[in-house]
């Protein structure tokens, strides 16, 4: 399965926040991300608010419609859009890149 692996920085002052936000996820969020493709979904967060995101699904772009169709998405993202710099007028969702994979030992 297609490995997918994105960056964004959440406001360092924010951190403590994002923890505590993401240490409860909605269960209907939960449920929203396993019916749409992302699976074995982690976010990894460092002390100066560096965020590293990575799942795996068969079509990212699918998996994003998929997320946006979601009304407990658009929530989610709106609770949580504050949190972060730099997303230039989008969501953090919409603000996912995804990194090149350079390199994968199997």
């Amino acid at each position: 399965m297609p490995r997918v692996c994105f960056l964004l920085q959440v406001k360092p002052e924010r951190v403590d926040e994002y923890r505590e936000r993401h240490a409860a996820v909605w269960p209907e969020m939960r449920q929203a991300l396993s019916d749409t493709g992302w699976h074995n979904y982690s976010l990894f967060l460092r002390e100066d608010g560096l965020l590293v995101g990575y799942l795996e699904t068969d079509d990212f772009d699918l998996a994003r419609r998929g997320m946006d169709a979601k009304e407990v998405n658009a929530r989610w993202q709106a609770q949580m859009g504050d949190l972060f710099e730099e997303l230039e007028g989008q969501a953090p969702d919409e603000a996912m890149k995804p990194l090149p994979e350079v390199f994968h030992l199997d």
